[in-house]
């Protein structure tokens, strides 16, 4: 009987004791076959500009899928109503607005297009200025000659004619500045309520739950209230105030100018009541509930990175490539609305102040020629326009804050995690 050489398998043992000695042979010929016989070459670093670019690329791919049709349009408005203030006329669009590079907005070109839409200001409402002069220097003249006319009471109501023309032109530019300032707030606060959602889907994708779900609510009661009130309250205060110093300049007996001043006290005083609110408010909130949100990030990294097997950092990187691409976009987002809401405001503004600014020199020409209730009434109009102008400015200063604040939110998550 014949035995057969059956083959055996290795133990187990045996080739956990061999392999070892077979990577070691393994990674050694690798090493020898690997060696070059000439000098190596360095490979070619990525530059910054290739780095630069493929970051652009990425976050224009991130941008093309969030809905920012919105955005968009009040941006393409804002080129379209003063884009061609800018130098050549050459304006960006809103992507050019979010990559970083040289296609961008440069602090020159938007300085040459504010100076350029002023001056244009300045010739378009230099009439008005000439007008309200000439009005003023031929009331003058008819109370120069009183002693001339047969009975007093002709040169009287002569003069008291051209004053009524003063007073009607002074009222309605007056107007015409509050309308300004209302279109301004209006398409800020419409602005605010088309990108906080963008926004905040950017926090909630960085993990700022808290700060969405008790920002969000608050900060869009504090958008409609501040609005509201600076429209039905603040402003009639500022109108009603300058149309009792204007009445009172009609008559030396009577007087209503402590009335008048009392309501610009009053509205100037609410103002600053709802700047104080509305920054303490928001300020106090956000930077609360984003440390909240920090803490709960960093606790469940660690949670999932140290307990999860396997897996479990992996995971955790993972998250943070995610916050990390989304704090990109938010801050590209956030700076582009800032831009957008400043532009929002600026050019209203100088509305504004161009008119103030004319009533105030032909109060000042006027002044040397006397001391008359058409001085007066120039110079309370261009007063009040500063108050309108402040109003429009603590609005725009309000919503640039809150943005800035929602901005640095999202920061100060990713630093505590």
């Amino acid at each position: 009987m014949c035995v057969r050489n059956v083959f055996r398998p290795p133990k187990l043992k045996t080739i956990l004791l061999l392999l070892p000695f077979l990577l070691l042979l393994l990674w050694g010929s690798g090493t020898a076959f690997a060696a070059p016989t000439t000098p190596p070459t360095p490979s070619p670093q990525p530059s910054a500009q290739g780095g630069s670019s493929a970051v652009d690329h990425w976050v224009k791919g991130q941008v093309q899928n969030l809905p920012t049709g919105e955005v968009e349009s009040y941006w393409n408005q804002l080129m379209k109503d003063y884009g061609g203030f800018f130098p050549e006329g050459k304006t960006p669009s809103l992507m050019d607005m979010l990559l970083p590079g040289d296609n961008g907005l440069s602090f020159k070109s938007v300085m040459s297009g504010l100076t350029s839409y002023m001056w244009h200001e300045v010739l378009f409402n230099g009439k008005l200025l000439v007008t309200i002069v000439m009005i003023s220097v031929l009331s003058m003249i008819l109370e120069t000659l009183q002693t001339a006319f047969e009975r007093k009471s002709v040169s009287k109501i002569a003069y008291m004619l051209c004053y009524m023309v003063v007073l009607v032109i002074a009222v309605n530019s007056f107007n015409v500045a509050i309308g300004y300032a209302k279109d301004a707030i209006d398409h800020m606060s419409d602005f605010m309520m088309a990108m906080i959602p963008l926004l905040f889907a950017l926090l909630a994708s960085m993990g700022n739950i808290v700060t969405v779900s008790v920002t969000h609510p608050l900060i869009v009661f504090m958008i409609h209230t501040v609005s509201t009130l600076i429209h039905t309250v603040i402003f009639p205060l500022f109108f009603f105030s300058a149309v009792l110093h204007l009445v009172s300049a009609m008559s030396e007996k009577y007087k209503l100018t402590q009335l008048a001043n009392l309501l610009r006290n009053v509205g100037a005083g609410l103002l600053g009541v709802l700047l104080t609110v509305f920054l303490g408010v928001i300020s106090v909130r956000g930077i609360t509930s984003s440390v909240t949100d920090g803490v709960t990030l960093r606790a469940a990294k660690y949670i999932t990175g140290n307990f999860v097997p396997v897996i479990g950092k992996m995971f955790a990187d993972a998250t943070d490539t995610v916050i990390s691409a989304s704090l990109l976009v938010k801050n590209a987002i956030g700076l582009s609305g800032v831009i957008i809401i400043l532009f929002l405001c600026a050019f209203p503004a100088i509305k504004i102040l161009v008119l103030a600014l004319i009533y105030n020199v032909a109060a000042a020409v006027m002044q040397p020629l006397g001391e008359t209730p058409i001085v007066t009434c120039l110079q309370t109009i261009g007063k009040s326009m500063i108050y309108v102008f402040a109003a429009l400015a603590a609005v725009s200063l309000m919503f640039f804050l809150a943005v800035t604040i929602m901005l640095t939110a999202g920061n100060v998550t990713v630093m505590m995690r």
